[in-house]
């Protein structure tokens, strides 16, 4: 070994040790910057999940111990036929929801990406107003709107010689009724979501396809929905959560009626907890609630691939 080569070795071994040190020292603050997150996960998601899961097995209320059961509070959520007519009634409106409010949201967001940029931000402002509205004053406002004899809907129909349609009173209209508001409220994320992603869709591939006589559609299909394959997928699998889950809308404007043509899963899961006195059913029904969800979320994404794009 030369002595040029006898310094040279020392100096790299140090800048290891250095590049080591470094890291451990790296590693170890951000351990500490997630341990609070970690802390509260466990406090307020795990230990609740865990205690919920444990409770489930037993004939439990707020007024009396516990008492093991098994599996009788599975079986007899599993065994009910309102559970499962719940759940069927769920995925209606979910496909009632989710599908017109991710094409509402694409023509919006695609006008924006078209127009001006004073005035898409006047749109972007107008679209995600609704947001930020309570989804109890949501609901007031549309019963009013909904109303059989003074509502606004059968005032404008009766321009037309419609006779009045009771909207909330019908199991015919009732779910679809809902169903209105709730893509009213979602599709400002949404579509905020879906402008972002045009965005950041490089220009160049619409000028190569301008100059090969592309025309809007052409572009749409073979250029823009292949890009935001990812964030259309995301958009899906979170509708379809937010949209079987919803409690507020039919909580407040129906009640679950008429006949339960409005009773989603969590309004039943509601009603049971508020009802009934045993609380091991409800958080059984609970429980099985989210595996129908886990399962479904893991099909979407099973046949709908989320490929990484590659420049």
């Amino acid at each position: 070994m030369t002595e040029t080569e006898a310094l040279i070795v020392p100096d790299a071994r140090a800048a290891r040790h250095r590049h080591r040190r470094y890291l451990y020292r790296d590693g170890k603050i951000a351990y500490w910057l997630l341990l609070p997150a970690v802390v509260l996960l466990a406090i307020f998601v795990i230990w609740p999940a865990i205690y919920a899961a444990y409770l489930s097995f037993h004939d439990w209320s707020f007024y009396k111990a516990p008492e093991f059961v098994g599996w009788r509070n599975y079986a007899n959520v599993l065994t009910d036929p309102l559970f499962w007519a719940a759940i069927g009634r769920g995925f209606v409106f979910v496909a009632m929801t989710v599908p017109p409010m991710l094409l509402l949201a694409f023509g919006f967001s695609s006008l924006v990406v078209a127009v001006s940029r004073h005035f898409a931000s006047t749109l972007k402002v107008s679209i995600y107003l609704p947001t930020i509205i309570s989804t109890v004053i949501t609901s007031i406002i549309f019963v009013v709107i909904y109303d059989y004899s003074g509502g606004l809907l059968n005032a404008f129909l009766g321009l037309f010689g419609i006779d009045p349609v009771a909207w909330l009173g019908d199991p015919k209209w009732a779910l679809l009724a809902i169903a209105i508001p709730a893509i009213w409220l979602g599709m400002g994320l949404t579509s905020l979501i879906m402008v972002a992603a045009m965005i950041d869709i490089p220009t160049e591939y619409y000028e190569a396809a301008a100059m090969e006589g592309a025309n809007w559609w052409q572009k749409t299909f073979f250029i823009t929905i292949p890009q935001m394959k990812n964030i259309i997928l995301y958009l899906l699998v979170t509708g379809f959560v937010a949209a079987i889950q919803q409690l507020d809308l039919p909580l407040v404007m129906t009640q679950g009626g008429p006949l339960d043509s409005t009773t989603l899963p969590n309004l039943f899961i509601f009603n049971h907890f508020t009802n009934d006195v045993n609380v091991g059913y409800s958080i059984a029904a609970a429980l099985l609630l989210f595996v129908v969800l886990g399962t479904v979320s893991a099909l979407i994404f099973r046949f709908v691939n989320s490929e990484r794009l590659v420049d």
